[in-house]
């Protein structure tokens, strides 16, 4: 058998473009979670809040969870030119089309779910 340690997907949004992201291991899913753990309590906190300030601590502490997952998932794109140079998670963030990022974060967040069998485990 050989396992594939990251998958390939076309882009919906955007013709051409095709990303890879990392599949999800035992070793991973723990590093994703040691980086996770911590903002996300932050933003459970923040949410529970009642004021305005504390509502858009929780939605930026939900941006930078978004960008962990992506720096953390993403392996490649092909079909993708920035005008700042080499594509990578970084430049994508700070220099490319947000729908894209939406799109390739919603992949790794769905790549990194626990299957039926795994819940059953």
């Amino acid at each position: 058998m050989l396992y594939q340690s990251t998958t390939s997907i076309k882009s919906n949004l955007f013709e051409g473009v095709e990303f890879t992201i990392a599949r999800m291991t035992f070793g991973r899913r723990i590093e994703l979670m040691r980086r996770v753990r911590q903002l996300s309590a932050q933003m459970e906190f923040e949410k529970a809040g009642s004021h305005v300030a504390d509502q858009i601590q929780a939605s930026l502490i939900g941006a930078e969870i978004d960008g962990l997952y992506l720096k953390w998932g993403l392996v490649a794109i092909e079909g993708l030119e920035l005008d700042c140079g080499e594509v990578t998670a970084e430049s994508l963030v700070s220099h490319g089309p947000e729908d894209l990022c939406r799109e390739i974060v919603a992949a790794i967040k769905s790549e990194c779910a626990l299957t039926d069998a795994e819940r059953k485990n």
